[in-house]
């Protein structure tokens, strides 16, 4: 491989992992198809950027990590492994050959009815389930859900809580807001409120809304702008986009971005209850 920075890695990886290619890379970490050669199948190994991991403190990020290894459910994606490797820190994760739902939005736009209801019944049992682990993911978005055949995988899990702990205010942004992404981010835990599981329950509202229109529901050109109108509750209706979208569709998820945590559903199972009562799917 023509890259220093890859065959860097691969040294410090040793022969557990032997790297096929980059397949990702984003604000966070860069993303690295790979062999696992003791267990012999694809693994996805994300490399946290070596600032960001000197920020976090290696022990204390890798600690909180593996609290997610006891995360087993068919629609949470395990995490397998996570090390320090030189100066950066990394986590392993089963290869997923399909898509993100943030790429197959960007390239297909909105969703048909039905996918939609199979989509957030997977992501409703990965949520729960969670959160009777005590674990919340706190980072709900397309780009967490892998689609893989016929299910829908969450990944990342409880990967914002790593950060945030390890790094405390160290992590947060020159703004006073919580590091995160802004357009999924509940207004509780963007201004570093107590959260609860009805974070996550405004995220997965976030992602529904995404799918059945093809735009996020609060947009700004910057993170204090999306949260004004996040508190402020300013979202078209889903119908005022998709006319064809039920009405129960349309009040559970204006119940779900409620600005308050209360006026929320209390669980994800009872959001996609909410959602797809009276709905015909196609």
């Amino acid at each position: 491989m023509a890259d220093d920075y890859i065959q860097s890695l691969q040294v410090h990886l040793g022969d557990r992992y032997r790297l096929r290619g980059e397949i990702a890379r984003g604000g966070m970490a860069r993303v690295y198809r790979a062999d696992d050669l003791r267990r012999g199948h694809e693994v996805a190994i994300k490399v946290v950027r070596p600032e960001l991991a000197a920020a976090l403190g290696h022990d204390r990020f890798l600690r909180e990590i593996r609290i997610l290894e006891r995360l087993r459910h068919p629609n949470i994606l395990p995490l397998l492994d996570s090390h320090q490797v030189g100066e950066s820190l990394y986590y392993a994760t089963p290869f997923v050959a399909g898509s993100s739902l943030q790429r197959r939005l960007e390239r297909d736009g909105p969703l048909p009815l039905a996918e939609v209801v199979r989509i957030a019944q997977d992501v409703a049992a990965a949520l729960d389930y969670a959160h009777g682990q005590n674990v919340i993911h706190r980072d709900v978005k397309p780009g967490n859900v892998l689609l893989d055949q016929e299910r829908a995988l969450v990944c990342d899990f409880g990967i914002a809580r790593a950060m945030e702990v390890a790094g405390g205010d160290r992590l947060t942004s020159s703004s006073g807001l919580a590091l995160g992404t802004p357009a999924y981010m509940s207004p509780e835990q963007a201004t570093c409120g107590t959260i609860d599981g009805r974070c996550d329950v405004y995220g997965m509202g976030c992602v529904l809304y995404e799918m059945l229109t093809g735009e996020q529901p609060f947009k700004g050109p910057t993170a204090q702008a999306v949260l004004a109108r996040s508190l402020a509750g300013e979202f078209r209706s889903v119908r005022s986009v998709r006319p064809d979208a039920p009405v129960e569709a349309d009040a559970a998820l204006r119940a779900a971005l409620a600005s308050a945590p209360e006026q929320r559903p209390g669980t994800a199972e009872e959001l996609l209850r909410r959602f797809t009562e009276g709905a015909r799917t196609e």
